[in-house]
């Protein structure tokens, strides 16, 4: 089939890590997942080689974009590691990561190469990971295919995925925060970049670009209903033992 579609992700976990600037020893992560990152992903799990530049642009041309459905909280943890011939060790490296935060990921583009890439991520070649690869997912990835959709009707329109111990402890925000890659053309007041656009992933040459987003608010759509993360939540026995102590 032609044409073009949505590809839709949740990116949840206990912690997730997407890096654009990371130097030396201070690895840092953004708020949000970065498109470098969210294009790993998928690239590893359509079983695509860190050499092989030619089937990354065509990940990398989708238009991307990310809702912030529970943003988590920052935290910094330290690293050491010793050489593996010498012994020697290692500088000690400084590491920030998101714990318990949930995002809504939108891919725009090509609907054959989407189909392609959700199916990959029902039988991934390598295992999915958030940012870094001590950083795995609680649950599948993929929250479906939507044809002719565009990439700001999907962001808008998918029921919020915010875990359910968070929507017990939290009122509901009247909005959540979406940064969205610009459409050709569009001209906004104000808007930012971020040198997260991947170029290769080759070890050796690694290299990224820059890209324009747009931040825009969208009203929070009514939550997720029924699903894994409410019939199994390992939170939930942490409130009935709260309930019982009052």
């Amino acid at each position: 089939m032609s044409g073009t579609g949505v590809l839709a992700l949740r990116l949840a976990g206990p912690l997730q890590s997407w890096g654009a600037a990371s130097r030396f020893t201070r690895r840092t992560t953004e708020s949000a997942p970065t498109k470098s990152g969210v294009v790993g992903l998928l690239a590893a799990a359509a079983g695509i080689e860190r050499g092989d530049d030619t089937r990354l642009a065509r990940l990398a041309a989708l238009r991307f974009g990310v809702r912030v459905d529970q943003p988590g909280t920052r935290i910094r943890d330290f690293h050491t590691a010793h050489h593996g011939v010498t012994g020697a060790s290692m500088p000690l490296s400084e590491r920030f990561y998101l714990a318990d935060a949930v995002f809504v990921a939108a891919l725009e583009g090509d609907h054959a190469l989407l189909t392609g890439l959700n199916d990959a991520l029902r039988t991934p070649a390598y295992p999915p990971y958030l940012g870094r690869r001590s950083c795995p997912p609680t649950e599948p990835v993929g929250l479906g295919l939507h044809e002719d959709a565009s990439l700001e009707d999907v962001l808008a329109r998918m029921p919020w995925q915010a875990s359910a111990w968070y929507r017990r402890r939290h009122p509901t925000p009247r909005t959540l925060t979406v940064l969205r890659e610009m459409a050709p053309g569009e001209s906004v007041a104000a808007a930012d970049v971020l040198r997260d656009q991947p170029v290769s992933f080759d070890t050796a040459h690694r290299r990224h670009t820059l890209r324009t987003i747009a931040t825009t608010p969208v009203p929070t759509p009514a939550p997720a209903g029924g699903g894994p993360r409410d019939v199994h939540d390992p939170f939930a026995a942490l409130d009935v033992l709260e309930d019982d102590s009052a």
